[in-house]
């Protein structure tokens, strides 16, 4: 069996592998494969192979890795726009009780609102930044 062969099965592996578990890493390194496939293609000794094999995959896992590094994180679920489509949305708040929180009509039930910590409540309209539990923590607009 050729050695190109060899390599294309083992990039081949790789990115099943990738697949089953869902990790982008398994792909780079299969990438690395992939490339050391294309050198013995051009007739590179096993040792040149190996070395573009760990080469391409090594700075394609470090690329990858600094630039996770470097994308701002995810925000907690409760705040996740991706995960709560009512982030985001507008309610109007008539008045606030002594206690801190209010009573709204919102998407046809009635939730408790809460305004962020430190924040004195007011009137008007607020939109929805975050939900705890059962209610609405809310940004004056």
């Amino acid at each position: 069996m050729a050695q190109s062969t060899i390599w294309w099965l083992i990039a081949g592996a790789a990115v099943v592998l990738e697949l089953l578990s869902g990790t982008i890493y398994l792909l780079l390194l299969g990438a690395g494969f992939a490339a050391a496939a294309i050198a013995a293609h051009a007739g590179a000794s096993i040792q040149i192979q190996l070395v573009v094999a760990a080469v391409v995959g090594a700075v394609s896992v470090l690329a990858w890795y600094l630039i996770q590094r470097r994308r701002p994180a995810d925000p907690p679920s409760a705040a996740n726009r991706d995960l709560n489509l009512d982030i985001g949305e507008q309610v109007v708040i008539d008045s606030w009780n002594p206690d801190g929180t209010a009573s709204v009509r919102f998407r046809g039930a009635q939730w408790t609102v809460i305004s962020r910590p430190g924040v004195t409540p007011a009137t008007g309209v607020h939109r929805v930044a975050e939900i705890v539990g059962s209610r609405l923590v809310v940004d004056k607009i």
